[in-house]
């Protein structure tokens, strides 16, 4: 039987602190290398072999490029969730090395829970759609400074103009002027980033466009699949497809529900039961993608034009969990708002359930995908 050591990794961006814990027990730190590729390679020789070596780092800014290096020199690497190391209540000291040291014993011991690492794929794919979502939060400040300055000099749009339209813009342009040359200077500069953001979100909605048709086939028809539900269009499916992976990998919808972190807190002792709000501790791009859509579920059933076009193609067992999923959140949606409930709350929750339907669609066509494989 091998003996495995942990390796505990502290990662920066120039440096790398190492610790390692022993199958004897001894837990010691190795010192900190330079985050480079020649240095982790002259690391994982001297430790090795590498078949023997098992490393762990926190997921953080630095990415997954130390993943790939360790994986390729042949070592088992895990990326572990930052949020759920566990901390004791009464350690007022924090160094790289005593973080790496404290790495190693909890990977030793199977207290870190890994991250899922994206392949190529996935990671070009997501990187292109969170590019998108911050170009729409630019967009929206860009908005709102143009806005607010406007609301400022008493320039309201006439009735009918509806704002941020093509009319509402050509209105601005043609009506809005100012006598105070900085004020108009002004006015131009917060215009010109306005079009200019617009701009910006077309050409990255265009090449979303683009990259989904040249993903993996079984990428393309998760994709195509999620879209059957009613507020997930295809910005949306994307999204969760990116952020997700294989929707397979759970096991179970709530597992799912729990890894947005949509799921109530709890602070239960003895015969107290205490819940909370939603813990937030998950994939926020997820979570925020399922509460937009779930604000769809507030209408009544239906199939209109847009939705029908969507679900063209689509196999009868994801079309009926998708009409299944109307009837349940609408339902849902209306019991939870008699109640007297806050809306946003009830949209929160019916969120969470639709992550329920995500998955049943998603397993259901990547199953098949494999069966036909």
């Amino acid at each position: 039987m091998k003996k495995v050591r942990f390796l505990g990794l502290d990662v920066h961006a120039e440096t790398i602190a190492v610790a390692v814990a022993e199958p004897n027990g001894e837990v010691r730190s190795l010192g900190i290398i330079p985050n480079r590729e020649e240095s982790i390679r002259k690391l994982v020789k001297k430790l090795g072999p590498a078949e023997h070596l098992q490393a762990c780092y926190e997921a953080g800014p630095t990415g997954y490029v130390l993943y790939w290096q360790l994986t390729a020199l042949g070592v088992k690497c895990e990326v572990v969730a930052p949020s759920l190391v566990p901390v004791k209540a009464g350690d007022r000291v924090k160094t790289d090395r005593r973080d790496a040291t404290k790495l190693a014993r909890s990977y030793r011991a199977g207290d870190l829970t890994a991250v899922w690492v994206p392949d190529q794929e996935h990671e070009a794919l997501r990187d292109l759609v969170r590019a998108r979502e911050a170009a729409k939060q630019d967009q929206l400040r860009a908005r709102h400074r143009l806005s607010k300055f406007l609301l400022r000099q008493g320039r309201r749009a006439p009735a009918g103009i509806k704002v941020w339209t093509q009319k509402h813009q050509q209105w601005i342009k043609e009506h809005v002027h100012f006598e105070q040359p900085a004020q108009e200077y002004t006015l131009l500069d917060y215009l010109h980033e306005v079009e200019h953001m617009a701009d910006r979100m077309r050409r990255l909605e265009q090449a979303i466009e683009e990259a989904v048709k040249l993903a993996p086939p079984r990428m393309q028809e998760v994709i195509q699949a999620l879209q059957a539900l009613r507020g997930v269009a295809q910005i949306s499916a994307v999204t969760i497809v990116a952020e997700l992976g294989e929707i397979s990998r759970f096991d179970r919808a709530r597992e799912l529900m729990g890894y947005s972190g949509a799921v109530s807190s709890e602070h239960s002792s003895g015969k107290r039961i205490q819940r909370g709000p939603i813990t937030k501790t998950g994939n926020a791009h997820l979570r925020r993608i399922a509460i937009e859509a779930a604000w769809a579920y507030r209408h009544r059933p239906t199939i209109g034009a847009a939705l029908r076009k969507r679900q063209e193609g689509l196999s009868e067992e994801v079309k009926e969990i998708a009409w299944k999923a109307q009837h349940r959140l609408h339902k849902r949606y209306r019991n939870l708002v008699a109640a007297g409930k806050e809306k946003q709350k009830v949209v929160t929750a019916v969120g969470r359930e639709l992550l329920g339907f995500i998955w049943a669609i998603g397993v259901q066509v990547e199953r098949n995908s494999k069966r036909i494989a």
